[in-house]
């Protein structure tokens, strides 16, 4: 059956090894400068107070949320949440990730179109990540190439989701270096370890767009091939 086709592994395969690596070694970073306290003793909190502040963001709180890289911000309540090691922490790592969010806050307030975009289409994604699959299955199953089709242009919204999260997670990552600096909150030591922190991070969207697309294109393969048995 093709539920367990070999093909679908070969598609994935190198998606997945990316995500394994990516996921390696953002733990990694994140544990290594997780030790080094910044040099000025600030809590990811602190950080990301004074990061919204200085843009005049005082309406934007800065709130704990459980879990670990649990890092985000929530652009319909507007709030910055931030996990236990980074609202606490004071260390390299926590500085870097907190400044991160407040960088999605910043896009929000200057209407930057990725971001917009991007939390435009999350009912798009939602209804398409949970209904796509059953139409094609159910396209497959039954015979018919324009519901499987259907599925798919469902299921692409995923892609195009994973494709927008690129240009705003950088992008973020380029205001928060900013504001770092700017402001005097870090030295170029912290800066290079800030900046290799959200390197490390961003790699793991890279490896979510690269399973996205291959999915994609496997099922593309799948319905191409139905479509061309049926004539």
């Amino acid at each position: 059956m093709f539920i367990i086709d070999p093909m679908y592994f070969v598609f994935l395969a190198p998606a997945l090894i990316l995500m394994l690596y990516a996921q390696w070694r953002v733990r990694s970073t994140v544990g290594k400068y997780g030790q080094v306290p910044n040099g000025r003793s600030l809590t990811g909190a602190q950080v990301a107070r004074l990061i919204l502040d200085n843009n005049g963001l005082y309406d934007v709180p800065v709130e704990l949320t459980p879990g670990e890289l649990t890092d985000h911000y929530d652009p319909l309540r507007r709030v910055v949440r931030l996990s236990e090691p980074v609202y606490y922490g004071r260390s390299v790592a926590a500085l870097g990730i907190a400044a991160h969010e407040t960088g999605h806050a910043i896009q929000h307030k200057v209407g930057y179109l990725p971001l917009q975009l991007r939390t435009a289409i999350v009912p798009v994604v939602t209804f398409g990540t949970n209904i796509g699959w059953i139409l094609i299955l159910a396209g497959i199953v039954i015979g018919l190439t324009g519901l499987a089709w259907a599925g798919v242009a469902l299921f692409a919204a995923g892609t195009l989701f994973a494709l927008l999260t690129l240009p705003v997670e950088f992008d973020a990552s380029r205001r928060a270096l900013q504001a770092l600096t700017t402001m005097g909150l870090v030295d170029r030591t912290e800066l290079a370890q800030s900046r290799e922190t959200l390197n490390a991070a961003a790699l793991t969207y890279v490896a979510g767009l690269l399973m996205a697309l291959m999915q994609l294109l496997y099922w593309v393969s799948v319905v191409s091939g139905m479509q061309r048995r049926s004539e």
